[in-house]
């Protein structure tokens, strides 16, 4: 029906492979042909190394062929295809027809071409299809992991289903170009992973191999060739997740990741079941279950897509499961689980027995896990106990103190109250001083003071002290105000602004800055101020064009009102103060008047009044030595 050609690695187009023939590559390394793999009459194409005797590669793993009529063959349209008794079952690709010289080869490195050859000396001329663009199970060196960025293909490995069934299977080893690492996954979920490649090296894979990574716009790939080019290296991915070479030594033992640890390269899962701890796993062991009662359960899953993996997975997120096995023999798939407490294992110590069983090992580190559990529970709770308690004084206490200063600040509110209907007159001293007896203050409202200041803008904001910002207002009467607004945080309480009203109140002096009233609305403070247009001296002092302002008669002015506040203050006022940050505020007429709009009302004055003096007198020239000797006898009176 077809014709068989003797060709030893190569079909030419019309030639055919059956199952009882097969292609050898040019020195015998690598083979072609049908295998059969279970008792179904079907088989698969397959190329296996002779040294070592193993399958590497697999044309239809997911598609059977019937056996014994299973073909290969290359057509006279240059079609390279698998057929058997029902038809075409797989092609493979069919080459250009205006093509000529297409060949199908099999060569020394393993890997199987449909090429177009030279005519005189049979160099290849262009490759149409190459089985290494399609691993299954193995990577051989020259194979690529990664993804054609042109067509869209992936490169990867898929481990058989079981050790005897060649189709896909759970586990996959791929290449992750961004991470730059390779990673082994069970259903899309990361097992393993090599560690992103730093330094010429894989962090979790020994420096056996020489790497190459590629990547550009078409694709991102990884590949290697063996360091040892004396001894064959084929990476095969198992069933179970481990990836070893066919070198003898293991690359990666995904099958010893559980989800909590890490050594190896082992990654942390995201869903772990609460009942596994770290240090727990499966064995394998011989000997069979007896059950002890009637209480537990002995579980089958038909399933013949299940693989070991699968049960493992399974048992591992039942807390009720003590082991596992494959449920057929034939093909090791399907599974059977053994769950509940009343199952006794008989372990077969002589091996004598020929069941083998996957247990669950508890790790020793959990065995005292209830005692330790209850002991940590009994101290958490009494530490939460005596917490609670010390929370609950703590809030008992502070509710004392908030009741004692509750009350402390409506008594004090109603004495600022009392104090604004009374009209006790100020020290008799101050109608001898300013030739003027002191107003009233008053009581503003909270919504006139928000009119005034046009609701605390930032553009009428005068400055900031410690206890709160200064902003200036306009009365519906046109009168100027300044108003101290203060701070909730600045730690001054009614009490403390209580003292600092009735201080301010008891100084009424011309060349002290007035204090008009005060506004009290839920927890604002404000203290309403005569407002001072022409700001602080300094503010002339210091610029080389107000200053200009200053002559000398305007400048003895000054010098005179600082004084005469000094004189109040220290002599008739008998107000106890500090001195800093005082402010020398001028009205519209530079009248001087002293000030403070920040940390408190009266604060250290002596170190600045004799600074600003002495500036206020170096640009003048005296015109006498008696003028001199007055203005020097003023500053040590100051």
């Amino acid at each position: 029906m077809w014709t068989y050609t003797a060709a030893r690695d190569t079909l030419k187009p019309g030639d055919t492979l059956n199952s009882t023939s097969s292609l050898c590559s040019a020195k015998g390394k690598f083979c072609l042909g049908f295998i059969v793999y279970d008792s179904l009459n079907s088989s698969q194409l397959t190329i296996w190394s002779t040294t070592p005797n193993s399958q590497l590669w697999i044309a239809s793993r997911d598609m059977h062929v019937l056996y014994p009529t299973g073909v290969l063959t290359l057509d006279k349209n240059k079609t390279l295809k698998i057929m058997d008794q029902g038809g075409t079952r797989l092609e493979l690709c069919s080459a250009p027809k205006r093509t000529s010289n297409v060949v199908a080869t099999l060569l020394e490195s393993g890997n199987f071409i449909l090429q177009e050859v030279n005519s005189v000396d049979g160099s290849t001329t262009q490759v149409f299809w190459q089985s290494f663009d399609y691993p299954t199970d193995t990577l051989m060196p020259g194979m690529k992991l990664g993804v054609n960025h042109r067509n869209g293909h992936v490169w990867s490995l898929a481990s058989w289903l079981t050790e005897y069934n060649p189709e896909t299977g759970p586990f996959t080893l791929e290449w992750d170009p961004k991470g730059r690492e390779l990673k082994i996954k069970r259903r899309g979920v990361v097992y393993w992973t090599s560690g992103a490649f730093t330094s010429k090296r894989f962090k979790q894979i020994m420096m056996r191999y020489n790497v190459s990574i590629v990547s550009n716009e078409n694709e991102d790939y990884f590949t290697y060739v063996a360091l040892n080019q004396s001894s064959p290296s084929q990476w095969l991915l198992t069933s179970t997740g481990r990836l070893y070479d066919f070198g003898g030594f293991d690359i990666a033992r995904a099958d010893n990741c559980y989800g909590y640890n890490t050594d190896g390269g082992c990654q942390r899962w995201a869903e772990k079941p609460t009942c596994r701890h770290v240090g727990d796993t499966f064995e394998l062991k011989n000997g069979f279950f007896r059950l002890t009662s009637s209480n537990s359960t002995f579980l089958n899953d038909s399933d013949t897509s299940l693989s070991i993996s699968d049960c493992k997975d399974s048992c591992w997120k039942n807390c009720e499961c003590l082991g596992f096995n494959f449920l057929f023999d034939i093909d090791q798939t399907g599974c059977q689980f053994w769950t509940g407490m009343n199952w006794e294992f008989i372990q077969d110590f002589n091996g004598d027995s020929t069941f083998s069983f996957y247990l669950l090992k508890k790790s020793p580190l959990n065995h005292g896990k209830h005692k330790g559990t209850w002991i940590g529970i009994g101290i958490a709770a009494a530490a939460l106990l005596l917490m609670v308690l010390c929370i609950v004084c703590y809030l008992l206490r502070r509710r004392k103190f908030t009741l004692s200063g509750e009350n402390e600040t409506k008594i004090i509110e109603n004495e600022l109250l009392d104090l604004m209907k009374s009209d006790r007159p100020t020290d008799s001293n101050a109608l001898q001083n300013d030739g003027t007896m002191r107003h009233d203050l008053s009581v503003f409202s909270y919504a006139s003071v928000m009119a005034a200041t046009c609701n605390f803008s930032p553009e009428n904001k005068l400055g900031q002290g410690g206890f709160g910002p200064v902003y200036k207002g306009k009365l519906l009467t046109g009168q100027e105000i300044a108003v101290k607004r203060l701070s909730k945080c600045s730690g001054q309480g009614t009490l403390e602004f209580k003292n600092e009203l009735v201080l301010i109140y008891e100084l009424q002096h011309k060349n002290l800055v007035k204090l008009f009233g005060f506004c009290i609305h839920g927890e604002e403070r404000m203290l309403i101020y005569e407002y001072m247009p022409n700001k602080s001296l300094d503010y002339f002092l210091f610029d080389s064009t107000r200053v200009m302002l200053l002559d000398w008669k305007k400048r003895f002015s000054i010098i005179e009102g600082i004084a005469q506040g000094l004189l109040y203050l220290h002599k008739y006022s008998r107000v106890r103060h500090d001195d800093g940050n005082a402010c020398f505020a001028m009205d519209k007429s530079l009248e001087l008047a002293l000030a403070s709009h920040s940390d408190s009302v009266l604060q250290p004055l002596s170190s600045l009044f004799l600074f600003q003096i002495s500036e206020l007198l170096r640009a003048k020239s005296y015109n006498s030595y008696t003028e001199f000797i007055a203005v020097a006898a003023t500053i040590g009176l100051l």
